[in-house]
């Protein structure tokens, strides 16, 4: 009997019925919403009168949910079309696909949300890189223990991590439904409210098919049907892939984050906003990738050593697969041993593009016994072993441009510069004692979770800012500020 049971629920977890007849509820609308094609297709339907919604029979707690909607085309503004899971109740939490409607030749904006014991204010929001009213099109919600990620064709357009530990609440003990419908929001959805619908283009109508969750806890009878869950989904990430495809769309067509929002949250923003996420991976491999050289920068030692080597044919360099907007970034570095006179070891952040940001340690090698010259060119903070060497703040209201758009990737390289780099180009490489090589380990980032983060407001304590008059009173060498001869004027 007990192998019956079991081989019962493994079915009930498995299959996908993809019959909208035998998934969903129409709950309002009277007649607006219809099934079609013999449940293979939902119509939601929306006039002067009212619009139309559905919810799934099931309720789930935790799940991949994957829906195909085909957007309504045309002057579509004053419009939201929504595709979402919820529990109920005034504490309840929530995950929402909103696509608010726009005029003609306007793209949608794809509007999403995180709701968690009743309260929201979490939104992002995205253009799309397609025509969403031209063909159906694929909209996912992974919910995990771990993780919230939305997904558009298989592309993460957001992430939203379980912070419980740092004290955010996080959805994770409500059993949701499925739900979707189609109404009028002329009062904010289009430029704030400013377009109104037109109702000369109603009734309007949005399509739905090839719903699936099979890849879904069902919670029934008070249980879930996986129960210590063995399944891939339950405990995925973003691999570096998809993160890379994350930043693209991060980058390229997000139009609003709350986290960016300060005049909306004067007493400080979110809480969520200021958790950092922390990255450590131990493994070069995965945070890294060789961009020059012809195999001489080598990751050794299952990805724990990264080495650059100079010769006099070529040096190499290295990337950062992630790109960061603000944070602290932590890397140990073991340079050129010897006479390393005319190389140059660098490890910057830097943007691209002729107008980029850049943040540069540069360690220009000298002879044998001489020491290393630290070069900075400084946009922001730098430190050494945990003691700040050199501040550059943000002195944007006086006119200093200061960097704070652009996100950067990390950088490192090993090469020839014995035109300059050791008493001013006197002395040149000695190519005898090549090949000349750098080593790195321990690469650590306290990066911003949601592009914004405490390291926003962090300024040097006392302690600190005494460390730093003592580093520049015996170590500075060169100081751009006191160079009167460089800038006469």
């Amino acid at each position: 009997m007990y192998k019956v049971f079991t081989y019962f629920v493994f079915l009930n977890f498995s299959l996908a019925s993809n019959n909208f007849n035998q998934d969903f509820d129409v709950t309002w609308g009277d007649g607006r919403a219809k099934v079609l094609n013999n449940g293979k297709l939902l119509t939601l339907s929306l006039d002067k009168v009212s619009g139309s919604g559905v919810k799934s029979k099931k309720e789930y707690l935790f799940g991949r949910i994957d829906m195909q909607l085909k957007l309504m085309h045309g002057n579509s503004a004053g419009t939201v079309t929504t595709y979402y899971l919820s529990s109920q109740g005034s504490t309840h939490d929530e995950i929402d696909f909103e696509f608010l409607g726009n005029l003609s030749g306007d793209p949608y904006i794809v509007h999403t949300n995180v709701y968690t014991q009743g309260k929201g204010d979490k939104e992002q929001q995205f253009y799309l890189w397609f025509d969403p009213t031209a063909d159906f099109h694929t909209y996912s919600i992974l919910w995990n223990p771990q993780t919230i990620i939305f997904y558009v064709d298989g592309t993460p357009i957001r992430v939203f991590k379980n912070m419980k530990s740092s004290g955010v609440p996080y959805p994770n003990n409500q059993p949701m439904r499925v739900y979707a419908s189609l109404w009028n929001a002329d009062d904010w959805a289009t430029r704030g409210g400013l377009v109104k619908t037109n109702w000369s283009n109603a009734p309007f109508t949005a399509s739905f098919r090839n719903f699936k969750d099979n890849n879904a806890c069902i919670w029934e009878f008070g249980k879930s049907s996986c129960t210590n869950s063995t399944k891939s989904w339950f405990s995925e990430e973003l691999d570096s892939t998809s993160q890379a495809r994350l930043q693209w769309v991060q980058k390229n067509y997000m139009v609003y984050n709350y986290c960016n929002d300060i005049n909306r949250f004067p007493q400080g923003l979110p809480l969520d906003c200021m958790v950092v996420e922390y990255c450590a991976s131990n493994d070069l491999n995965q945070d890294f990738d060789i961009t020059w050289g012809n195999e001489r920068g080598k990751i050794l030692n299952n990805g724990e050593i990264l080495t650059l080597t100079l010769d006099n044919i070529s040096g190499s360099g290295f990337e950062s697969k992630k790109e960061y907007l603000f944070g602290k970034i932590d890397m140990q570095i073991k340079l050129v041993q010897g006479n390393s006179a005319g190389t140059v070891t660098a490890y910057y952040l830097s943007s691209e593009g002729s107008n980029h940001d850049e943040i540069d340690f540069e360690f220009l090698g000298n002879l044998s016994g001489e020491p290393y010259t630290l070069h900075t060119n400084v946009y922001t903070q730098g430190k050494v072993d945990n003691v700040p060497i050199r501040e550059f703040k943000n002195m944007e209201i006086i006119g200093v441009t200061f960097p704070k758009s652009q996100s950067m990737k990390l950088y490192s390289s090993l090469w020839n510069a014995d035109e300059w780099a050791t008493m001013g180009g006197l002395i040149k490489t000695d190519w005898a004692q090549a090949p000349f090589t750098a080593s790195y380990r321990n690469f650590n980032a306290n990066i911003c979770n949601n592009n914004s983060c405490k390291y926003m407001v962090e300024n040097l304590d006392p302690v600190n800012e005494e460390k730093l008059r003592r580093v520049q009173k015996k170590y500075m060498i060169y100081n751009y500020c006191t160079d009167n001869k460089r800038f006469p004027q």
